[in-house]
């Protein structure tokens, strides 16, 4: 859109977000008179942009601290009108020269979607939104029934969900659909694939039209991976898929299910590479009290056709599945960075296709009923839940370092580390009650 348009469609000030190594939507807005310079120069931000974690702080390192400027530059292709006056845009961070920042989490990942299309691939993504319907403070909304996957908790917010699918489609993603998630007051949202940095830039704008209808509704959005402890925790699920000239790798081929042998190498090179990516996939103070076999959460590192206790699940191409065959990946929550979360997948199915990978044996059971003292016996691994675990993965990843770079890895290590240390000592009740709303817009 150019200027003219918008100030036709009432537009009066540009809200630019980016997502943090930490899962924070920062923003700045400008008039609508400054979008050229927003879009060209940029706006500045200081370094530590990069590493506010979610209380606040900020996790300096030696590369990162008071000293230095980046700038925050819109991306006019991607701009989306919102309501009130507003429109919306995805911003790079850029260095004062406006080369890409090397810890830019929209830049890394459409550096990786390059190396795709430079491999011959394209991948498409598309994205889950989990939340939970809260009181303006973060406390627990009590108010009406509710039955899982039911029609009661659309029925008591059918004005909010009106308003929410409405006000999404006029943003430009219109959702798949909308349903009563299992925890009390839980929505689910599903957005359709596209193209990596598209579907990314999708979740970020989807999150900031939640954040404006539900005030509008007099609640707001938790985004938290555990809002609630003792209840189930909200997820950020990942769908992908990748085309070679158009033909499919997850679905035509000769292998188990129908995959080709590129197909079983992305699909063994995610399994294999969970436990070096899981910090930038779910790596907050939090997401370790979400991960839980008989959750759904995806806690065992495996894969499996429709098995939803696995890390990896796998659809196939059938008639139920209009958007043919791909594979789920269900560890990520709503604290992860969506940019990076899909890079470092994204990354690490490249890598896989380019050697080769395996693909381990598939998980036809339900590996939650098995007994824990019997899982090693029948080769089954839980994804860590202690954070330091996590991270101390992530930091000597050689792996994650090569495909996305140190400057995302420390900065993503040195976040997640200081709120480590932060809350350490405190209950998670207590920490979740402090952090509820801080992954929201």
């Amino acid at each position: 859109m150019i200027d003219s348009d918008l100030e036709a469609a009432g537009v009066r000030t540009v809200l630019g977000t980016m997502v943090n190594a930490g899962g924070l939507v920062l923003a700045k807005i400008v008039p609508l008179g400054r979008l050229d310079a927003f879009a060209t120069s940029g706006v500045g931000a200081a370094p530590v942009w990069d590493v506010y974690t979610a209380d606040g702080a900020i996790a300096f390192t030696d590369s990162i601290t008071a000293v230095g400027d980046r700038r925050l530059r819109v991306d006019p292709e991607a701009l989306a009108l919102l309501d009130g006056g507003l429109a919306w845009g995805p911003l790079d961070l850029v260095t004062q020269d406006g080369s890409p920042a090397p810890s830019c989490p929209r830049t890394t990942l459409r550096r990786v979607t390059d190396r795709l299309a430079a491999a011959g691939l394209e991948a498409r993504v598309g994205h889950e939104l989990e939340l939970v319907l809260v009181q303006p403070d973060g406390s627990a909304l009590e108010t009406g029934s509710w039955v899982p996957y039911g029609a009661t908790g659309l029925l008591d917010h059918a004005a909010l969900v009106d308003d929410l699918v409405s006000a999404l489609t006029r943003a430009g993603v219109p959702p798949e659909q909308v349903h009563a998630e299992y925890g009390r007051q839980q929505l689910e949202l599903s957005l359709p694939p596209a193209d990596p940095v598209r579907a990314a830039d999708s979740v970020v704008l989807a999150r900031v039209v939640i954040g404006q209808v539900t005030r509008r509704h007099g609640v707001r959005a938790s985004f938290s991976p555990t809002p609630f402890p003792g209840s189930v925790g909200s997820g950020a699920h990942q769908h992908l898929s990748l085309t070679r000239d158009g033909v499919p790798l997850l679905s035509g081929g000769t292998g188990p299910h129908g995959l080709t042998a590129e197909g079983g190498s992305v699909i063994g090179a995610l399994v294999a590479g969970l436990p070096e990516a899981q910090g930038l996939l779910g790596g907050s103070v939090l997401s370790g009290s979400r991960l839980a076999p008989g959750g759904w959460s995806g806690a065992f590192r495996c894969w499996g056709t429709e098995n939803r206790e696995a890390a990896v699940r796998y659809l196939e191409a059938r008639a139920g599945n209009p958007h043919g065959a791909n594979v789920e990946v269900k560890i990520i929550d709503p604290s992860a960075c969506v940019y990076l979360a899909s890079a470092v997948l994204l990354a690490l199915a490249l890598d896989g296709v380019e050697r080769g990978a395996d693909l381990p044996a598939e998980v036809v059971d339900d590996p939650s009923t098995v007994p824990e003292a019997g899982r090693a016996a029948a080769g089954l691994e839980v994804l860590p839940t202690d954070l330091d675990v996590v991270l101390d993965a992530l930091d000597d990843s050689a792996l994650v370092r090569r495909l996305l770079g140190d400057a995302v890895v420390d900065a993503t290590v040195a976040v997640h580390r200081l709120e480590r240390r932060t809350f350490a000592g405190l209950a998670v009740e207590d920490v979740a009650a402090r952090l509820r709303l801080a992954w929201s817009a």
